[in-house]
């Protein structure tokens, strides 16, 4: 069974170029492990780079994508798959679903939606797989700063911290996704503080 690795990221084309670059060099990297990536199918920003490099370097990307987003032609016609769903809910459900890992890049209220939604569904112990953040430029510091203060302040308990692992580079990420700490499908057991 080919591995799969889920990547949550921007769809816009006016960011920062590291991010661009960070995208293309953990898509080589990924490729090269033998990962197909999944992702939101889109033909901009991240989504796209992370398509184009996929396929330019003979990997197999799977793009999840709703029907009215197709119908605007956000998708990118160079995905080796490509699945039309009814709405987002069933987007961000399709994405973890079956994959060996999560990874998130930088981007705006709809990939945190993703990553938040992917948290706490290991908080509860539906989705166990790792999930690693990429803090390129230090983009997610705020992120990592908030879970710290919600486990500091009761919110979240001391365990949470496994579930999640933040990167600074992409040369860190196979390792973070390779040693990331093992989660139970019984982790709603210990969810509540």
């Amino acid at each position: 069974m080919i591995k799969r690795i889920c990547i949550f990221c921007s769809s816009s084309d006016k960011i920062d170029k590291a991010h661009f670059d960070a995208a293309e060099q953990i898509t080589c990297e990924l490729v090269k492990a033998g990962y197909a990536i999944v992702c939101g199918g889109g033909s901009h920003g991240l989504m796209g780079k992370i398509i184009e490099t996929t396929v330019k370097n003979g990997g197999y990307a799977v793009g999840i994508i709703p029907e009215f987003m197709r119908t605007v032609e956000w998708d990118s016609k160079e995905l080796s798959e490509l699945i039309v769903v009814d709405d987002m809910r069933e987007r961000k459900k399709q994405m973890i679903d079956n994959v060996d890992a999560i990874i998130a890049l930088a981007g705006g209220c709809g990939t945190l939606e993703e990553l938040m939604e992917a948290i706490t569904l290991k908080r509860l112990g539906k989705f166990t797989k790792p999930i690693v953040i990429l803090n390129t430029n230090g983009f997610y510091n705020h992120l990592k700063d908030l879970l710290t203060k919600m486990i500091d302040e009761n919110f979240m308990n001391r365990q949470s911290a496994d579930i999640w692992k933040f990167v600074d580079t992409p040369e860190q990420i196979l390792d973070a996704v390779n040693n990331s700490s093992p989660w139970s499908s019984d982790a709603i057991k210990f969810a509540v503080v």
